[in-house]
């Protein structure tokens, strides 16, 4: 992620939130460190499969590909003048979560052996620091009283999206597609379709509301 932020203008959409996720891997690591999680090895497991997730998508972009529909509106609009910092950040989180995060729980069930259940400790702390930056993130990125035209809607549409409601649809969605797990062409299209209804949030995230 490091090594992305200094490949990445500033300015970037994507720059933006990858800062906003070196954040949280930092966090994170340190309640890792610190022992805070009640099973460090599932903690450890479900934090690296969701942070690969994101690095597959940022290198695959890299080399020319073409990202998952949950991805796509961020780097498809990442450099959009229109579209402010929060925006772009939420629209990153939104993807992570409501889709990555869903893939990452049923993929660390299948690496260690367990059911969703036994990971929803480690899971509710992933989902507190990912609450925790949200709202710094809304303080930090929404523009102050000199751009209150474009605040306005601003603040409308990112108040819009909630990250609590995002994180118990994602261990509901989580938890259905586990129970799917014997039935492949079944959980497939129900992940082509979770991908594609993350990704038209995404993208009214990304509303422009200036130029």
């Amino acid at each position: 992620m490091r090594a992305l932020e200094a490949s990445l203008h500033p300015r970037d959409g994507v720059a933006v939130f990858n800062r906003v996720y070196l954040t949280v891997t930092s966090e994170f690591a340190d309640l890792l460190d610190d022992g805070r999680f009640p099973d460090r090895r599932s903690a450890a497991t479900l934090g690296a499969l969701f942070a690969e997730r994101y690095l597959a998508v940022a290198e695959a972009d890299r080399r020319g590909g073409r990202p998952p529909a949950c991805w796509r509106p961020l780097f498809r609009l990442r450099g959009h003048p229109g579209v402010r910092p929060v925006q772009f950040a939420l629209a990153g989180i939104n993807a992570h979560i409501g889709h990555d995060l869903v893939l990452a729980v049923v993929d660390s069930c299948r690496a260690i052996g367990c059911r969703p259940a036994d990971l929803e400790d480690e899971f509710e702390r992933v989902g507190d620091i990912l609450a925790a930056l949200e709202e710094r993130v809304r303080e930090e990125l929404m523009p102050g009283p000199d751009l209150f035209q474009v605040a306005d809607p601003l603040t409308h549409l990112a108040g819009a999206w909630s990250l609590d409601r995002a994180r118990d649809t994602t261990w509901s969605m989580a938890r259905a597609l586990w129970a799917l797990r014997r039935m492949p062409e079944l959980a497939s299209e129900f992940t082509d379709r979770l991908d594609a209804a993350v990704g038209v949030v995404g993208r009214m995230l990304l509303t422009p509301l200036d130029r």
